[in-house]
C-alpha cells in the first residue's frame, strides 16, 4: 500500500511539474487595445480567465498599432503579440519565425472609408491616388488592407500618403480636422464617423461576407502569436494563453450585448454606449467561434500579401509553420468543445 501511495504521489508531482507555468509574468503587446478588434483580449483580462490559468503576473502593454506591438516582441521587451496573423507570414519572409497559436478574429474588422467631402469623386480604388490615408500605424493590418484595396485599382502603396493616426478617438479627430482624406480603421471609430455622416465606407471586412467579397476567401485576423522559440521553450504558458482565449470565445457565444457592454472598460466606449453597441453588432460575426486556423485562410492571407508586397514570394513561404492548432485543440478538450 505504501509503495502504491508513493507511486501515486510521484505521478501527481510529475504531472504538476509538467504543467508548471514557465512564465506567469508573460508580457503581451497589443496595438490599440480599445478597438473592437481586440475585444476578446479585453474580455479575457476582465473576466479573470488569465489568472484562472495561473498567469498571475501577466502584463498587457498597448501600442499605437500592430507593427509597434510586433516591434516590442522583436526587441525583446514583450513575449507575445495580440495582433494580426498576417505578420507571421511577413516575418517569415524576413527570415524570422513567428507562429500564431490561437485565433480570435475570423475577419479583420477593418473598413476603408473616404471623407464625405470627397465621396462624390470616388468611383473606384484608382481614385485614391494622391490622398492621405490614416492607418493605426504604418505597416499594421490597417495598412495591409488599404494596400490591398489600392492594388485592386492598379495602384501601389506609394501612390498614397500613409499616416499613422492610432486608434479610437484619434481616428475621429484626424477626419474631423482634415488631417487625412481616407481611413483604414477598425470599429467603433469607423461606425461613429459613418453614422455622423463624416465618411463613406468603400470596403469592409467587418463580416465574413465582406471579407469574402474583398479578399476572395476567409482572412484570419486577430490572434496570439510569438517567436517559435518562445513557444517551444514555454509550452505550458502558451497553452494557458490558448485556454484562456478559447474560454472567452465560448463565453462570447452566449453573452448578450449588454453583458459585453458591462464588461468593457468605460473609457473604451468613447462616450457613446449606444453607438458602441451598434458597432459591436456590426462586427460580432467577425470573431472566431472556436480559435482554430484554417489552411484556406492562411492561403488567402499569403495571396493578399503577395499581391502588393514583392518581397513575399509564395513559393518560399512555409504556411504550415506560421500557425498551429495544437494548443486550441487541447483547450477545447479542457473546456468541453471539440472539433
Amino acid at each position: 500500500m505504501r509503495f502504491n501511495a508513493l507511486v501515486v504521489a510521484l505521478l501527481v508531482a510529475a504531472t504538476a511539474q509538467a504543467q508548471e507555468i514557465e512564465k506567469p509574468d508573460v508580457h503581451i503587446a497589443v496595438g490599440g487595445k480599445s478597438a473592437l478588434y481586440y475585444l476578446p483580449l479585453v474580455l479575457t483580462e476582465r473576466l479573470g480567465y488569465f489568472k484562472d490559468e495561473r498567469l498571475t503576473r501577466l502584463r498587457i502593454s498597448d501600442f499605437a498599432g500592430g507593427t509597434r506591438s510586433l516591434e516590442a516582441v522583436v526587441g525583446g521587451s514583450a513575449d507575445v503579440v495580440a495582433g494580426a496573423y498576417e505578420h507571421t507570414i511577413n516575418m517569415q519572409s524576413r527570415r524570422q519565425n513567428f507562429q500564431a497559436f490561437v485565433l480570435y478574429g475570423a475577419s479583420p474588422q477593418i473598413s476603408v472609408a473616404i471623407s464625405s467631402k470627397l465621396a462624390d469623386k470616388y468611383k473606384s480604388p484608382k481614385d485614391l491616388k494622391g490622398l492621405k490615408v490614416g492607418v493605426s500605424a504604418p505597416g499594421s493590418s490597417t495598412n495591409m488592407v488599404v494596400n490591398y484595396v489600392l492594388a485592386q485599382g492598379g495602384l501601389k502603396p506609394t501612390d498614397v500618403a500613409i499616416i499613422g493616426v492610432g486608434q479610437g478617438a484619434s481616428v475621429i479627430a484626424a477626419i474631423e480636422q482634415g488631417r487625412v482624406d481616407v481611413v483604414s480603421q477598425t470599429d467603433p471609430a469607423v461606425t461613429m464617423l459613418e453614422k455622423d455622416g463624416k465618411v463613406r465606407v468603400i470596403a469592409e471586412t467587418r463580416t465574413p461576407e465582406g471579407t469574402q467579397k474583398l479578399f476572395g476567401g476567409p482572412m484570419p485576423a486577430g490572434s496570439f502569436y510569438a517567436p517559435i522559440e518562445f513557444i517551444k521553450k514555454n509550452p505550458n504558458t502558451v497553452q494557458a494563453l490558448a485556454n484562456a482565449m478559447v474560454r472567452t470565445l465560448n463565453w462570447m457565444q452566449d453573452a448578450t450585448p449588454q453583458q459585453i457592454l458591462d464588461t468593457v472598460p468605460e473609457e473604451y466606449l468613447l462616450g457613446n454606449k449606444a453607438m458602441y453597441l451598434f458597432a459591436y453588432n456590426n462586427v460580432k460575426t467577425a470573431y472566431s467561434k472556436d480559435g482554430y486556423f484554417s489552411e484556406a485562410g492562411a492561403k488567402t492571407t499569403l495571396k493578399a500579401l503577395a499581391s502588393f508586397n514583392e518581397n513575399i514570394k509564395p513559393e518560399s513561404i512555409n504556411l504550415a509553420q506560421t500557425y498551429t492548432n495544437e494548443f486550441v485543440k487541447k483547450a477545447h478538450a479542457k473546456y468541453g468543445k471539440k472539433k
